[in-house]
């Protein structure tokens, strides 16, 4: 994951024939530019150059736009420095009309600005000043997941989540962009709880598309503080692959590509107790682990160790080995809510299973609770379109 600032990008802008930023262009400016003499009738006019923001401001928000202006002349130079000395990279506009910082500013700092411009005069002018930048008492940080260089299954959200629940959630919505390299991906932001929103296609992604994540939250007002940094990741999804539970059929199936790939044998949770039931839903693969350590003290077990535990929510259910349960494998369902398979069928599962890979139960009596860990497979598309905050 990279951490990055927000850069402010100005309008129309080329490198000029000046000493800006060390850029040079060919551009003539505007009718009035410098070593022209005015037209008959007209009055020869200085040059004026004026600073947004204003000379000694203060508190000045980091994303707003730096600009320095000139009217009845050209720019001729302009430079924009921190505290520390270094430059600010900027660009000058193509009419030679402004100059625009091109790179963010930071937190509580002070940048000093110093410009020229000729009028039709054919005089110099100059601009010299400075201002300070805010430092917020409350910066708020943001992560990512999945995480950069990831390979996931077809059914992975994408997760920002806050340390600090964002007041205002469609300014941090805003901020967010998801780019595929597979052409358009319909998808949607939705916020799962007050520090949690999500983005999830319509469908499962394509197999082999690779995702760019921009969170440019450095520097948002979020109405209770402002964003910490910026958090980016570039992913990948893997292959299409797909497991399916009907709980009467006693067996965990594999499809690839939507093709019935393997079937395994399985026990899953108890029918006649609901409590124990393994829902109905679509979940995913969160984590895997060779062995697992499962405890329920309610129903007399903790510290159980099971090979090849494959988790799919965090609600208590996962896939995995129960050699204990043999007898039952195939052809009833007794666990506990989870989906039991002969060791060698687990070890195959684990090897195979993606994070981020589909799992879809059907058949049961309960249904996963929408409040589970990673839900977003559990609602509707028309729901789930409904839970953004940008209206």
């Amino acid at each position: 994951m990279r951490a990055g600032r927000r850069t402010v990008i100005g309008a129309l802008l080329v490198s000029a024939a000046l000493v800006i930023t060390g850029c040079s262009s060919t551009e003539t400016g505007n009718p009035n530019a410098a070593g022209e003499a005015p037209k008959e009738g007209e009055t020869a006019a200085k040059a004026k150059l004026v600073a947004d923001p204003a000379p000694e401001a203060k508190e000045v928000e980091v994303l707003k736009p730096i600009r320095i202006s000139v009217t009845e002349g050209t720019i001729t130079e302009a430079k924009l420095t921190n505290q520390e000395g270094k430059e600010v990279k900027g660009e000058v506009a193509a009419d030679k009309l402004s100059w625009t910082a091109t790179e963010p500013l930071g937190y509580g700092k002070t940048y000093t600005y110093a410009a020229k411009a000729k009028g039709s005069d054919n005089k110099d002018v100059e601009l010299k000043g400075s201002f300070s930048t805010m430092s917020p008492a409350k910066q708020i940080r943001a992560t990512l997941n999945p995480v950069d260089n990831a390979t996931v299954g077809v059914g992975m959200p994408v997760s920002v989540k806050f340390e600090t629940a964002p007041k205002d959630k469609a300014a941090a919505e805003k901020a967010l962009k998801v780019e595929t390299s597979s052409g358009k991906v319909d998808g949607a932001w939705a916020w799962l709880s007050a520090t949690q929103v999500d983005w999830r296609p319509k469908e499962y992604w394509p197999a082999g598309t690779q995702v760019t994540v921009s969170a440019n939250l450095f520097g948002v007002n979020y109405g209770n503080g402002y964003g910490r940094a910026n958090v980016s990741s570039k992913f990948k999804i893997g292959k299409n692959q797909v497991w399916k539970v009907n709980t009467p059929d006693h067996s965990l199936k594999l499809y690839k590509d939507g093709a019935q790939a393997a079937s395994y044998p399985s026990s899953n949770g108890k029918d006649a107790d609901p409590n124990l039931n393994t829902p109905n839903g679509t979940v995913i693969v969160m984590a895997k682990e060779a062995v697992g350590d499962f405890s329920n003290p309610r129903y007399g077990y903790t510290n159980v160790k099971k090979k090849w535990a494959v988790r799919i929510s965090n609600h208590g259910e996962f896939i995995h080995e129960n050699e204990e349960n043999h007898a039952n494998i195939g052809k009833n369902n007794t666990s506990h809510g989870c989906v039991n398979l002969y060791e060698a069928d687990a070890k195959a599962v684990f090897d195979v299973a993606q994070i981020g890979d589909p799992v879809e139960v059907t058949g049961s009596k309960a249904t996963f609770p929408t409040t589970s860990d990673v839900n977003d497979w559990l609602f509707s598309w028309d729901q789930w379109k409904s839970m953004s905050a940008i209206k």
